[in-house]
């Protein structure tokens, strides 16, 4: 058995050429390396039960010298230990029967709760036990027994089954069960039941000094300890090193070992039948979460699965830099060892991991298959005939892409279609644009003429529509009130109707789904360029159901034609749709953003407000000058929002309001995003920051964003800004519904 699995590993080395995807990650994670998002990292894939590509880029230490990185670098690997060793134990534990995982904490932890809670083994292992993310490190403590005994008596935040919340006290308590039961302490438990039967020989908490050399170091500390072959997480470090929920230092090719053991089926040390409980949802029946037993399958963790990898894989992540994604499917695995933390803590690597594991799902024979077809990919199906022998005047942007990635522009022309004109809106074209007054241009693959909707005019004008036959539109939207591409597509239709010329929209997803409609409303006296209908916040409505509404409801008299999506679902979020995410603005890049937009630009016309713009991760924080984030984090939480934590920061926009300056301020991890209301987190911030800090929000300026007059007065006078959001939304919902295209 150890011979079969050695192989694969030690004939990889050469075989990083024959990868098709090589050129494609080399490119990917070089660049990584240079944009300092890593120092280095390790990447193996295997396939088929061989290791396809095995590589190591950038450097392992930066200080106190820089050390290239080598494959056979030694990584903590975090939260990894989850999986590679707690779940494991749980594994041959259960099939043993000396464990179930529906049995109550209290059956092997006696003392938990004070013996008294319902609290299950499955509940920790899904992370829907209630607990909080972490134990309170301060004042600090040490010791193993004390983690321990902190873990048995700390209160559980929510009711189990209620909620998702990642907490590492779960897999704490885990590691105590497998200690009680097994007799021995995790660390030679997992030692005993995997690491030596499966020869990973180079795993293990607390590695000797000899291996300190080819360890990846992680933070520098305050006193300038720069840590090295002791565990990174604060709290295992308390613990003494071995915890359940992180200690365990291992290599690329050990975790190569690990992955094709549970591909195999267990590889002789665990049943099948034990694999496929474990890597199966079970979760609670309606949640939207799915997770393992330890592992995770579809989450706001898995980020590391990729956009090709299909629901049904699983894998994890290390707060350290590390993950892993296995698909049985395709007999798959995708290892990525980094030190992302060293010397400094960086911005979480999610987005790298996304795309190393696009690009090996793509190597590995995995193709992009939309589950919906837009507007545009309808119309390519039926080569245009609608549009045939008409002048077609294009608004547009870089989202109007087919499911291809191909431009519709091109697609039309292609089709013999004879495009005379082009419009964009704000951002451009291109869509790069972060100012305003952009002018007109001509866009250099076609020759055809780009009228800017956001520069002298915000609408097209009669001579820009001479010899235009049919006007369409056809871009990507967010379903957010203020997001003026809404605005464009109404001021293209006005002009269209007077020009008594067809509209055409391509329909697209609103990435937010069709179902969350929140206030507050628009008032009519407060009709601008970020608002020209009276909406809610988030109308739930695609841009052509929005067309629709808005001609009737106007009395526009446009001829109105929706090219009509097919495959999407009201409930859909983007990810459900299959398309490829292309950012709509240069501050939206991920769906995460697009989320969390909503609620936290409603001040941004503040000069005094900082929404992240000029850094990584805009809208997924607030902050200034003024701002104290743990103050703030500690008054956002006790208000418990649903679906999302609060917590501080500190960030240094290099554009936008701040630009330069070293902020604090508060950051946002979304934790359920059915349940999260962007409106509700944007209400509550506000009303923080007139509570906390009164006179610093600047309300008039922001009486358009806002939007609503009841709500500003809530906020001002300490009223509940969050019921006054609701005024109107009734009448809103009866109006909405007559002009709903999906299911």
């Amino acid at each position: 058995m150890k011979s079969l699995l050695l192989l694969p590993v030690l004939a990889a080395a050469a075989l990083g050429q024959t990868f098709s995807g090589a050129a494609a990650m080399d490119a990917l994670l070089n660049q990584a390396v240079r944009d300092d998002k890593i120092p280095g990292a390790v990447l193996v894939i295997g396939h088929e039960g061989k290791v396809v590509y095995r590589k190591a880029y950038g450097s392992r230490a930066l200080l106190p010298k820089k050390e290239p990185m080598t494959v056979d670098t030694v990584f903590d690997v975090a939260s990894l230990t989850k999986v590679v060793s707690t779940t494991t134990c749980m594994m041959k534990l259960v099939e043993q029967g000396k464990v179930d995982i529906n049995a109550r904490v209290t059956t092997y932890l006696p003392e938990f709760q004070g013996g008294n809670s319902p609290i299950t083994v499955r509940q920790l292992m899904t992370h829907f036990s209630g607990f909080r993310p972490d134990l309170d490190l301060e004042p600090a403590w040490s010791g193993y027994e004390t983690g321990i005994r902190r873990a048995l008596i700390d209160k559980p935040a929510n009711p189990p089954d209620a909620k998702f919340v990642y907490s590492d006290i779960n897999f704490i308590l885990l590691g105590e069960i497998v200690k009680r039961v097994s007799g021995l302490p995790e660390n030679e438990y997992v030692k005993k039941i995997l690491l030596d039967p499966l020869g990973m020989k180079e795993s293990g908490y607390l590695p000797a000094a000899s291996r300190i050399p080819r360890i990846a170091p992680t933070e520098q500390m305050k006193d300038g300890t720069i840590l090295r072959g002791v565990v990174h997480d604060p709290t295992a470090r308390y613990m003494g090193g071995v915890a359940g929920h992180a200690g365990l230092f291992s290599t690329a090719d050990d975790l190569a070992k690990f992955c094709q053991m549970l591909l195999d089926g267990g590889g002789g040390l665990f049943s099948p039948e034990t694999i496929r409980t474990f890597t199966t949802p079970h979760t609670p029946e309606g949640q939207p979460i799915k997770r393992g037993l330890g592992w995770d399958i579809d989450s706001p963790y898995s980020g590391n699965r990729g956009d090709l990898f299909p629901v049904g894989s699983f894998g994890h992540t290390g707060f350290t830099g590390t993950s892993i994604w296995i698909d049985p499917a395709s007999k798959s695995y995708v290892i990525l060892l980094a030190n992302s933390g060293h010397p400094h803590l960086r911005k979480a690597i999610t987005p790298l991991r996304r795309e190393v594991a696009t690009i090996a799902a793509a190597a590995l024979g995995y193709e992009r298959k939309a589950k919906t077809q837009t507007g545009l990919d309808v119309l390519v199906a039926e080569k245009f005939a609608p549009l045939a022998g008409r002048r077609i005047g294009l608004v547009t942007n870089q989202s109007g892409l087919d499911v291809q990635g191909r431009r519709n522009v091109d697609l039309m022309r292609q089709a013999g279609l004879n495009v005379v004109a082009l419009f964009s809106p704000e951002h451009g074209f291109a869509g790069a644009e972060d100012h305003e007054n952009i002018g007109n241009s001509t866009d250099p693959a076609t020759g055809i003429r780009i009228y800017s909707l956001y520069g002298k005019t915000l609408r097209p004008t009669p001579e820009m529509l001479q010899g235009v036959g049919a006007l369409v539109f056809d871009i990507q939207d967010i379903g957010v009130r203020f997001y003026t591409f809404e605005s464009t597509m109404l001021y293209c239709m006005e002009e269209a109707a007077k020009a008594k010329i067809p509209f055409y929209v391509l329909d697209r997803p609103n990435p937010l789904t069709g179902l969350h409609v929140e206030g507050p409303l628009l008032d009519t006296d407060k009709l601008s360029f970020v608002g020209a209908y009276p909406l809610p916040l988030r109308h739930g409505m695609t841009i052509g159901e929005l067309a629709r509404l808005e001609n009737e409801e106007r009395h526009l008299g446009a001829d109105l034609h929706v090219v009509e999506m097919k495959g999407w679902r009201r409930a859909d979020w983007f990810d459900a749709t299959g398309l490829p995410w292309v950012n709509p603005s240069p501050n939206i890049r991920n769906l995460n953003e697009a989320i969390l937009y909503p609620g936290l630009a409603m001040l941004e016309y503040s000069t005094n407000y900082s929404v992240g713009r000029g850094t990584d991760t805009p809208f997924e924080w607030v902050g200034s000058d003024w701002m104290q984030g743990g103050k703030l984090a500690e008054a956002l939480n006790i208000r418990k929002i649903p679906g999302v934590e609060v917590r501080p920061v500190k960030f240094t926009p290099t554009a936008s309001h701040y630009a330069g300056k070293s902020l604090e301020g508060i950051g946002f991890t979304l934790t359920n995003r059915d349940t999260f209301s962007s409106a509700r987190l944007g209400l509550e911030v506000m009303s923080a920051l007139a509570r906390v800090y009164p006179g610093k929000v600047d309300w008039a300026a922001n009486k358009k964003l806002i939007g609503n007059q009841t709500v500003i007065e809530a906020l001002q006078g300490g009223g509940d800004a969050v019921a006054a959001a609701e005024k109107g939304m009734r009448e809103f919902l009866a109006v909405r519904q007559k002009y709903l295209l999906y299911q």
